[in-house]
């Protein structure tokens, strides 16, 4: 039996066998009709399913020739993806590395190690305090340049001192085109980033993490906490640990996804997806929130009408 692509039921199609040329008006006629639809769409899942498994062989191999590696690993969904692949090519020649820092909340190590364990790589961890360094303390345009540099000089260091081969990252193709002032720290020390080499975005990397039953291909985006606060503003563990907090609250109080509060001195922005709005002015919500902010020290707390964004201090600057 066929459907009405040409194709048998079961059949997996290959690009070449996808339409490639139809009249307006006949497309206009098959695409009304369910059967067109869901046939087109089945075809095209398993097209980009195939691909997916082509990619991810491919960068398999491709650690594989590195023989050894050590993965900076946040627990995110990129770097995850990697330490999954890492391990499925070199197993024990494959050692994660998450650093302890001001700059992320204490919660993130902790789900940091749930992962690694979840994909059986060795994991450790090294204690780091980039407010040492005067760039990242003073919350500069290039903070992530230095912040990078201390982080994966010792990652460097590290990796020699267990006889590994390089290091590896989570960067995507996606991150190219936001400022990442980091990218030029991780390019002069040789670190290298599979994800980025084999042409994956975000998107691609999230389908992947799926296609190996990772439980964080659906974790939200996440970003160090420097990045809650205007360029120019001197950062301390004290308001670091703040806005960690007070995002904490936003998620609980309001039961959204993601988050970030921008910090604005005694001023707190919050920002959640525009499709979750209602629910920080919902019934008590507003008010609970207001007032365990204010305990925090905030005297204002408002709802960034825009809704959440990545790097919304970023704007204007220049991307790479």
């Amino acid at each position: 039996m066929e459907c009405r692509l040409g194709l048998k039921r079961g059949a997996k199609p290959s690009l070449g066998e996808l339409p490639r040329e139809l009249s307006w008006r006949t497309w206009r006629r098959l695409r009304k009709t369910s059967t067109w639809r869901t046939s087109y769409t089945r075809r095209l899942r398993v097209l980009r399913s195939s691909w997916l498994k082509e990619v991810e062989e491919k960068v398999v191999e491709a650690l594989k020739r590195k023989g050894s590696v050590l993965i900076a690993f946040s627990g995110g969904v990129d770097s995850s993806v990697v330490a999954a692949l890492a391990f499925k090519a070199l197993k024990e020649k494959a050692v994660a590395i998450t650093f302890k820092s001001p700059l992320h909340p204490p919660w993130e190590l902790e789900e940091a190690e749930e992962i690694a364990e979840e994909i059986g790589v060795k994991h450790l961890t090294v204690d780091v305090n980039e407010l040492e360094l005067s760039d990242v303390a003073n919350n500069t345009p290039n903070r992530c340049y230095f912040c990078k540099s201390l982080r994966f000089s010792k990652a460097v260091e590290l990796a020699s001192k267990l006889k590994l081969n390089c290091v590896v990252d989570g960067t995507n193709a996606d991150d190219v085109k936001q400022w990442r002032p980091g990218l030029r720290a991780l390019k002069e020390l040789g670190i290298h980033s599979p994800l980025l080499e084999a042409g994956l975005g975000e998107r691609e990397v999230r389908e992947l993490a799926k296609e190996l039953g990772l439980a964080v291909s659906e974790k939200p985006h996440s970003s160090c906490l420097a990045t809650r606060f205007p360029y120019g503003r001197r950062l301390s563990v004290e308001l670091l640990r703040r806005v960690a907090e007070a995002e904490k609250i936003v998620k609980e109080v309001a039961g959204v996804k993601q988050v970030r509060v921008r910090d604005h001195g005694d001023l707190a922005r919050v920002e959640v997806e525009a499709s979750e709005h209602k629910r920080l002015v919902e019934g008590h919500v507003a008010q609970t929130l207001a007032s365990r902010l204010k305990k925090l020290g905030y005297r204002f707390v408002s709802l960034d009408l825009e809704g959440y964004r990545f790097g919304s201090f970023d704007r204007g600057m220049r991307y790479g």
